[in-house]
């Protein structure tokens, strides 16, 4: 008798299979041993925590203060009863007359009211006046570079006529004195508004004083108006020791 194959037990149907198969467990086992790595246990440090260096955290005790609860609402206001009362009186009815004027009454001419404006302080420096203040005795110079310097002159002249120069020498000062004079001349010509400043109290109120001497003089002019013009003037004068 002769062997009968079976069909089942053919091997080389699935030999493909077979090595494929092969071929992926060779690979992943060669790369599992290429990437396996070992460790000496000596050079491992995981390191140790000692508990001891740890300073034990003292937690203040704090004191809560107790609040007290706040006071009970007060108690609703009750409304007092309304009595309704019925009305007895008789209201007069108020007749508004019209104020429409007839065509035959006549009417009443009213005069045209004025209004005054009001006319504004308005200070122009000394240095661009266009009509400087003159000052008495300047009337006649010619243009207003001319009586500005007349009125300098005219001005320092009189204050070292009349400066009391032996006060310094009384307030106990000595060496070179200056003091900061100010005003201004108004609209009508006066000195107003004296201010000084110097070392001492005295020669501040001497000063003020010598320039409320100064004569009234003819105010100045800005596009033909009377203007305010403020005036500096610096007094200098040296103690004799």
């Amino acid at each position: 008798m002769e062997p009968k194959k079976n069909t089942k037990a053919d091997i080389s149907r699935n030999s493909s299979l077979y090595f494929a198969v092969g071929l992926v467990l060779m690979l992943a086992l060669t790369y599992m041993t290429i990437n396996f790595k070992t460790y000496e246990k000596e050079d491992i440090d995981i390191g140790q925590l000692n508990l001891d260096d740890l300073e034990e955290e003292e937690i203040p005790i704090t004191n809560q203060e107790i609040i007290p609860p706040p006071p009970p609402p007060p108690p609703p206001v009750v409304p007092e009863e309304i009595e309704i009362v019925e009305d007895e009186k008789e209201i007069e009815e108020t007749v508004i007359e019209s104020t429409e004027t007839d065509q035959e009454e006549e009417i009443v001419e009213v005069e045209e009211i004025e209004v005054e404006e009001m006319e504004e302080d308005i200070e122009v420096p000394f240095s661009v006046i266009e009509n400087v203040p003159i000052f008495p005795g300047c009337e006649k110079e010619k243009g207003n570079n001319a009586k500005k310097q007349c009125m300098s002159d005219k001005i320092a002249k009189f204050v070292n006529k009349k400066f009391n120069t032996e006060l310094a020498g009384d307030l106990g000062l000595s060496g070179r004195q200056r003091i900061n004079v100010i005003f201004k001349i108004d609209k009508t010509g006066n000195i107003v508004g004296i201010q000084a400043r110097a070392p001492h109290p005295g020669l501040e109120k001497e000063a003020k004083r010598v320039i409320g001497l100064l004569p009234k003089m003819k105010p100045g002019k800005q596009r033909g108006k009377a203007v305010i013009v403020p005036y500096s003037l610096p007094i200098l004068f040296q103690v004799q020791d």
